[in-house]
């Protein structure tokens, strides 16, 4: 199965405003991405409109994806908070379904870098209270034709769920059209004892994928199993967008965040050309003959 390519504008800048949207659609269109994501760090940064038409003048799909920064948590937290990152998330639902894109995706659980010690009793409690807060959030989503996808990240960045076994557990009665996961291969390098069987674990729930290096820089120079990873994702059925996500070290706030301490690639518009390259010639190779 051959899939579009996609690119984070967090690979160039953040937070992503319209006039580095607009510069940055037309790059990637350049550089023969297909799709596009759109980070909503804070409501108001960009305008959906103004990016409709950017968008629909490269012909770049788009993807909108959310941040969980400071504050938004949808567990262990009071219910004000919970309720504003509800809206937050309602919100990112609406821009999507103003943009065309059928998916929001992100660690839709808690804070990343939040971490704290959960024994069984707690995490199925926290599991409890993350489903209760979803529920109404999944429902307008589904309402409006778009599929939350969640990501599981690693054991640095939350302590809640860092496995897709843990997803499933945590999300499993409220899996379906409008809510499924976002698997990045970042986190499931690091987390995954077999990346294939997670992948195919998560089978039909599968809304959303993205990729990068093993060290979050360019795919393809790196020790993943790239093969063996679209292999599973063809054994899933999988048909939509590899978005690579990976992070420019020269804004202070996202270097911090993404643990970005030193360059990935010589700059980053070589770190999305053999990204691009690298996927584009592997999925040649695997086209039948």
């Amino acid at each position: 199965m051959r899939r579009t390519i996609g690119v984070n504008t967090w690979v160039w800048t953040s937070p992503l405003d319209d006039g580095s949207l607009r510069e940055l659609a037309a790059k990637a269109a350049g550089m023969g991405f297909g799709a596009i994501e759109l980070p909503v760090e804070q409501p108001g940064d960009w305008s959906p409109d103004a990016a409709a038409e950017v968008l629909a003048e490269h012909r770049l799909a788009p993807v909108v994806i959310g941040a969980m920064g400071p504050g938004r948590n949808l567990v262990a937290a009071p219910g004000s908070e919970v309720v504003a990152t509800q809206n937050y998330l309602v919100h990112c639902v609406k821009v999507a379904e103003r943009l065309g894109s059928r998916v929001v995706a992100g660690p839709f659980t808690a804070a990343t870098g939040r971490t704290w010690r959960m024994d069984a009793e707690e995490r199925a409690g926290r599991y409890g209270e993350l489903r209760s807060a979803l529920a109404p959030v999944v429902r307008q989503a589904e309402e409006r034709g778009i599929r939350l996808a969640i990501e599981p990240l690693n054991r640095y960045e939350t302590s809640l769920v860092n496995t897709v076994e843990q997803a499933l557990e945590a999300l499993g009665p409220l899996l379906g059209p409008g809510l499924g996961l976002a698997l990045d291969t970042y986190h499931l390098n690091i987390e995954e004892k077999h990346v294939g069987d997670a992948v195919r674990a998560a089978g039909e729930h599968v809304a959303y994928v993205q990729v990068c290096g093993n060290d979050r820089g360019a795919v393809g120079d790196d020790h993943f199993d790239w093969p063996a990873f679209l292999d599973a994702l063809d054994d899933v059925g999988y048909p939509g967008p590899l978005g690579l996500e990976s992070f420019t070290g020269e804004n202070a706030t996202i270097a911090v965040a993404a643990s970005v301490w030193r360059p990935l690639a010589a700059t980053q518009d070589e770190l999305a050309a053999r990204s691009i390259h690298f996927l584009n010639e592997l999925q040649n190779e695997r086209e039948p003959r």
